[in-house]
């Protein structure tokens, strides 16, 4: 899509995921198998058309930078415009070590980008959101309504802490908009935003000249009267991932074939980078139940409604229920684990045994042995 550039906002931390973000930005945690969560924002943007991409970085960004790579699997390796990656070297505060303080200052620290940006308008995401949107659809209905600024929304999720909620008019009009309310109300923002690259220079000079940082706070709440906001709903599936909860119950409806075949749908293809594993080898003594596994791996044990990333290792008479399990994790003999994520390399010695809650789930850090 020629008149419309990505801006993806990979810099927010969240301590709600735990052990997941110790070594890596909520962006490049695995999802579903074989993704990182950032994969399903740029698949959206690569199945709308969209050929330039910048993604705005900050903190520990290594993991997310070797995933991401040039662009090429989402065909955004380019020599003009393609994939671009923002590291706050690009940031010119002060104390570049500082973290942003919300959206505004972190797109004050890139402008020199976007005012190098070659599209009329600009689509705005966090790279937390698991979905699989028609951005095109979403455009489409920016430009027929004339609105400033179009936001993504979705029927309440039921989240308070570091969410937006909309009123809305019957014409789809935002007409009050709600930061972090005490009790959800209305409709609840996906963090998702079109607008032009002009009004998205003004407000970004605006801002940074009143010392504000809020795209929230400061642009929807604070100007909301001056500019024509309004809604684009989607009732599909959606899910802001933030704390281990959350990531536990959406990983595990995957293996719901309905979730999976409306997350997934061949119309709008999700792209992940290729570990280029050999085939996965399942022993003639094992059992797997309802479960994804990816390539690479070896099961001599059981499996069952859990989720293996390439590389794992099920030795012989081990029971593994209701498990994630990360990229070349092995699990020894004789070992049962039930409701436990296990991060990369994880190694669970001989007859271990671990065992958490669905509405707890065990996590094991990354390179752990146990």
């Amino acid at each position: 899509m020629n008149g419309l550039h990505g801006i993806i906002f990979a810099y927010e931390k969240e301590p709600g995921l735990r052990e997941l973000v110790e070594h890596r930005m909520p962006a490049s945690v695995p999802f579903g198998g074989r993704y990182r969560i950032i994969d399903f924002m740029l698949s959206n943007m690569q199945n709308a058309g969209i050929t330039d991409v910048g993604v705005v970085l900050h903190g520990n960004y290594q993991s997310l930078l070797d995933h991401l790579g040039s662009g090429k699997t989402w065909d955004m390796s380019r020599k003009y415009g393609g994939l671009r990656l923002l590291p706050p070297f690009a940031d010119n505060r002060k104390y570049q070590s500082e973290e942003f303080r919300g959206k505004m200052e972190a797109l004050a620290g890139v402008r020199s980008y976007i005012e190098e940006i070659r599209q009329d308008y600009v689509v705005l995401s966090d790279s937390d959101l698991i979905i699989n949107l028609p951005i095109d659809d979403v455009f489409e209905a920016h430009l027929a309504s004339g609105a400033d600024i179009t936001c993504v929304c979705t029927p309440n999720l039921g989240r308070t802490e570091n969410a937006t909620y909309f009123h809305l008019d019957p014409d789809g009009r935002v007409a009050a908009t709600l930061c972090d309310p005490h009790t959800p109300e209305g409709y609840q923002s996906l963090e998702i935003y079109i607008l032009s690259r002009e009004l998205l220079l003004r407000l970004v000079d605006e801002c940074e000249a009143q010392e504000k940082s809020s795209f929230r706070r400061d642009v929807l709440l604070g100007m909301g009267e001056k500019l024509n906001i309004r809604s684009f709903i989607w009732e599909g599936l959606a899910a802001q991932l933030r704390t281990v909860k959350e990531y536990y119950d959406r990983s595990m409806a995957l293996l719901d074939p309905n979730v999976a075949g409306a997350l997934f749908c061949p119309e709008r293809p999700i792209q992940a980078k290729e570990d280029d594993e050999a085939s996965s080898y399942i022993a003639p003594e094992s059992r797997c139940v309802n479960s994804f596994i990816a390539d690479g791996c070896i099961v001599e044990g059981m499996v069952e409604n859990s989720i293996l990333f390439p590389g794992v290792r099920i030795g012989r008479g081990a029971q593994v229920r209701n498990c994630i399990l990360f990229k070349n994790v092995t699990v020894s003999e004789n070992v049962t684990l039930s409701h436990v994520i296990a991060d990369k390399s994880v190694l669970v010695r001989t007859g271990g045994t671990l065992i958490g809650h669905e509405n707890y789930p065990l996590t094991i850090a990354r390179d752990s042995v146990v």
